[in-house]
């Protein structure tokens, strides 16, 4: 695994980055494409990623590191990462019907990603890994795409914000940003006090999580995001959803960008062992 992580983040910067426009439910989307090689022929996995920012922020710029450097884990696969509707501009649905909307237009333009079709799985960070999350739930619900897996790193999925680790109101400084971030960002996002009980809004409220896809869930020892991380795990895994869920050690300057935290050698680590696992399983395609 050493071996494997020197190598990826050798190539990181070697990336190659292509600027794209994809399909959301009401319009195009900026999105990029991340893929490391040369490989010849199509890539066997495509990951869809969703940035963070707390539903109201443009955090795709923010993201390109780690994005870099997913790009490199496990058999190289293809990254698609894409902006979705801030919740400035529209609230709850729309990020999330928007996040759906591009799982699709990936299956239906393999050619133009350079994937084949094989595993397809969906990634992303505090809010994006909240769409993430209701991506695999709105696919199972409504048939399409099938999806190999689910990253879902330092997720935001509890509206009410009832967690422990949410509510202790930490002594640090910094902790306490991250708590009112998230506070502030759903009453963006979910303006509509009923929208905070949807199951496509809060996923750790959803009373039906079976036939999900697998899923690799990191938590940090110093977020208040972590309980509702582990918590959801365990409420996969209690449906018969196999659930990897690891809380990883604080990273520098995690209070700043949680990306850092994600570029941390822990975190890739097990986002590429998670990967390899889904693909040496021949995952059904997408």
């Amino acid at each position: 695994m050493n071996d494997r992580l020197d190598t990826m983040n050798a190539i990181a910067d070697e990336v190659r980055v292509r600027e794209l426009e994809v399909s959301g439910e009401q319009g195009l989307l900026r999105a990029r494409l991340y893929a490391a090689g040369p490989v010849k022929g199509k890539r066997d996995t495509l990951v869809v990623f969703f940035h963070g920012g707390g539903f109201i922020v443009d955090d795709l710029d923010e993201s390109d590191g780690f994005l870099r450097r997913l790009a490199g884990v496990s058999h190289t696969p293809v990254v698609l990462a894409s902006n979705y509707t801030l919740a400035t501009v529209r609230p709850f649905p729309a990020a999330v019907e928007d996040a759906h909307a591009v799982l699709l237009w990936a299956k239906k333009n393999k050619t133009k990603l350079g994937w084949n079709g094989k595993h397809l799985l969906v990634a992303g960070i505090e809010a994006g890994a909240n769409l993430a999350a209701v991506c695999a739930l709105m696919s199972r619900d409504r048939g399409a795409p099938k999806l190999a897996g689910q990253i879902l790193i330092m997720p935001m999925l509890d509206p009410g914000l009832s967690t422990c680790s949410m509510r202790e109101m930490p002594q640090c400084v910094d902790q306490a940003k991250l708590a009112d971030g998230c506070a502030a960002a759903y009453r963006g996002y979910l303006p509509n006090a009923a929208d905070r009980t949807h199951p496509y809004a809060s996923p750790l409220q959803s009373s039906r999580l079976k036939n999900l896809p697998p899923a690799l869930i990191l938590s940090a020892d110093d977020d208040p995001l972590r309980d509702e991380a582990e918590a959801y795990g365990a409420k996969l895994a209690s449906f018969g959803v196999p659930a990897t869920v690891k809380r990883m050690l604080p990273a520098p300057q995690l209070a700043d960008d949680r990306n850092e935290c994600a570029c941390e050698r822990p975190a890739l680590a097990e986002i590429a062992s998670f990967i390899a696992e889904l693909e040496e399983q021949g995952a059904p395609q997408a």
